[in-house]
């Protein structure tokens, strides 16, 4: 393993690369890419990164070794040059950075291409006590990339991590070049189908989701409409990670923080992040939906559709809520053609180009 940044203080970030760190948080089942049945599918590179307690991160309760004590490790891809534009992918809840497998790979031959595993999901430690709020979703998430030191990306994000890349946006919209959003949100709403809603019961929801994995097992038949794309390969993909009540953790603390009620501790958080959205609006934005969904509903793309009507918009009436899974092909020619036209009009409009056209 080799320390890419940071120090071991504390006070700066560690980022690493290969092997997972020592951690007391990790998941309770230890997963390698490589060694898994679905390998062939997932060919990236495991990075690490730590944040350090000064920007905001919980403090080790023990240990005088960042890599073995209480402060958590998050797991990301990191594809393509480093040279290049970078896009930043945010998945949702039950999924992690597998979802994105297909873009990155059609897209990292020309970009950068990041893929967050959030804190409680995919690879990443597994710490009961955390914060699991969108407003730390949404630091963690924007942490990453400071210390990444990228200073221009563009935001990709589906389910949950639509919600969390517009976060992480309105709070930094000079530096984000476009936004992509699939199935998700980015504003309040009391649109909840009954059964997400029911997981959120006290008792029976950790039950159901954490006992008997019925968040995740079953979005891997119910988020799809082309039910024969998930093979029993793909199927494992998305559910070795949360294969025990422990690193099922994240998947209830999600469906927790769906905020209905203006009490609910990420309600102002999501009101803040609405109230600001008009700050994209001079944004390329791109909308790819899958309207069979029986959660994100057409309903939720067209209110992004009202805000933002110079939008691009992609939907199919013949996809579910996993729209990746359902038209990665339909879906990756659109999109790099849409990253493909911001480069080009960055180019034409830099000072050089100005130069050589006088």
């Amino acid at each position: 393993m080799n320390d890419v940044a940071g120090d071991l203080s504390g006070e700066a970030p560690i980022l690493l690369e290969g092997d997972r760190p020592k951690s007391y948080l990790a998941p309770q089942r230890l997963i390698v890419p490589s060694s898994s049945s679905w390998a062939s599918e997932y060919p990236f590179g495991s990075r690490w990164f730590q944040q350090p307690h000064s920007w905001g991160g919980c403090k080790p309760t023990f240990g005088s070794h960042p890599r073995v004590n209480m402060h958590p490790w998050l797991h990301y891809v990191d594809e393509g040059p480093r040279d290049a534009p970078v896009l930043v992918f945010l998945h949702g809840n039950p999924t992690w950075s597998f979802y994105w497998r297909k873009l990155i790979v059609g897209l990292r031959d020309r970009y950068r291409c990041i893929a967050i595993d959030h804190l409680g999901m995919g690879l990443s430690d597994r710490p009961e006590g955390d914060p699991y709020r969108l407003a730390d979703h949404i630091r963690r998430a924007a942490a990453l990339i400071d210390a990444l030191k990228i200073e221009r990306f563009s935001l990709i994000g589906h389910d949950w991590g639509g919600c969390i890349a517009a976060g992480v946006a309105t709070r930094r919209p000079e530096r984000v070049q476009s936004m992509t959003w699939m199935n998700t949100g980015a504003f309040l709403s009391q649109e909840i189908p009954l059964s997400i809603a029911s997981c959120r019961i006290p008792v029976f929801g950790s039950i159901a989701v954490r006992g008997f994995n019925g968040f995740a097992a079953v979005a891997t038949y119910r988020a799809v409409a082309k039910h024969e794309r998930m093979t029993k390969t793909l199927k494992a993909g998305y559910l070795d990670p949360y294969s025990n009540w422990v690193d099922r953790i994240a998947t209830l603390k999600f469906v927790e923080d769906i905020p209905l009620k203006p009490e609910h501790p990420s309600y102002a958080e999501l009101a803040k992040i609405e109230a600001a959205l008009p700050t994209l609006k001079d944004k390329p934005i791109a909308l790819f939906w899958g309207d069979d969904d029986f959660c994100f509903t057409p309903n939720f793309r067209k209110r992004f559709e009202r805000e933002f009507p110079a939008a691009e918009v992609h939907a199919w009436a013949d996809c579910g809520h996993y729209v990746v899974e359902d038209a990665h092909e339909r879906i990756l020619p659109l999109l790099r053609a849409f990253f493909d036209r911001q480069q080009s009009a960055a180019a034409s409009s830099s000072p050089a180009a100005s130069v050589g056209a006088a």
